[in-house]
């Protein structure tokens, strides 16, 4: 009996470290997912929109950093980021070098957490519990002054807790955005109202939570963009996310969906990210990944 329970326990054991090396080996397996969007008025001309979001850089990280390098090869008409760009404080000028002639491309930003506050070590299987609980704002122990400074001269727009109008391949587009939710940073009312003159109106947050997502759409906003689900991170293949670390129904923890709130109805992309924590570096059924939308005219 005890050789049994010998074998058993040895055959777990290389089970789980089979696993291991799977999620570690895919959370590298950085792709570009491309999605149409019929969204624009009719006769309009496409728009080609990069979204990035949850990079989570180390400085370590080559491979991810040779990913981005080639982004610029996508030639967006825009750049959207939604946050947590860095897990180091040494990762801003990598990060800066490494987008090259993308942050040439006009771009909007906004933080998540580890763009503030450094990562914290969680034991891994309090992910699949729930959303994460630390939802008050950290001191900041990363350097997000120096960040917003190095997006901001190359020409990228903060939109935290701001608005913006951008002309996009000779069209007006209409931004506002906030800054996270998870941290409870957000306040809508700083940027709600109408957008008028603009070919489209976007709204640009970090955390998808549902108060957001209901504001903006009640609001008249028409394409949201939000990141920090990670997709969910470790899914199961023929069921998908166990959570999606806020509020947002794991069916829509990445990609493309719709919301609806107040009698309006607006497109939603959320991100499933580049990166991951450095205490959590695997990915299971759910690749790092960019997305290059591109807004087509609707019927």
């Amino acid at each position: 009996m005890g050789a049994v329970l010998l074998r058993v326990a040895s055959g777990l054991v290389a089970a789980g470290a089979g696993a291991l090396a799977y999620g570690m080996a895919e959370a590298t397996a950085f792709t570009v997912r491309r999605v149409d969007v019929a969204i624009l008025p009719p006769g309009q001309r496409p728009i080609r929109v990069l979204h990035l979001s949850d990079i989570h850089l180390m400085p370590y990280q080559r491979r991810k950093l040779e990913f981005l390098s080639t982004l610029a090869g996508l030639e967006p008409d825009l750049v959207i980021n939604t946050g947590d760009n860095i897990s180091a404080p040494e990762s801003i000028d990598l990060l800066a070098d490494a987008w090259g002639r993308l942050l040439a491309v006009p771009g909007v930003f906004v933080f998540g957490s580890n763009d503030y506050a450094l990562p914290r070590f969680r034991n891994p299987l309090r992910y699949l519990t729930g959303p994460s609980t630390r939802r008050v704002a950290p001191p900041d122990s990363l350097p997000v002054a120096e960040l917003r400074a190095m997006l901001s001269s190359r020409g990228w727009v903060d939109l935290n807790e701001r608005r913006a109008v951008l002309d996009i391949d000779g069209r007006r587009v209409a931004f506002r955005g906030t800054d996270d939710a998870h941290l409870d940073r957000d306040d809508y009312s700083r940027v709600a109202g109408p957008d008028e003159g603009a070919v489209i109106s976007v709204g640009v947050t970090h955390a998808p939570y549902l108060r957001l997502l209901d504001a903006m759409t009640a609001d008249g906003v028409q394409l949201i963009f939000a990141g920090h689900t990670h997709g969910g991170q470790v899914c199961v293949p023929g069921v998908g996310a166990l959570v999606t670390n806020c509020d947002l129904d794991t069916g829509r923890v990445k990609g493309l969906s719709r919301h609806r709130a107040g009698g309006n109805t607006a497109w939603l992309h959320v991100s499933a990210g580049i990166g991951t924590s450095p205490y959590a570096p695997y990915r299971v059924a759910c690749r790092p990944e960019a997305t290059l939308l591109t807004l087509v005219a609707g019927a």
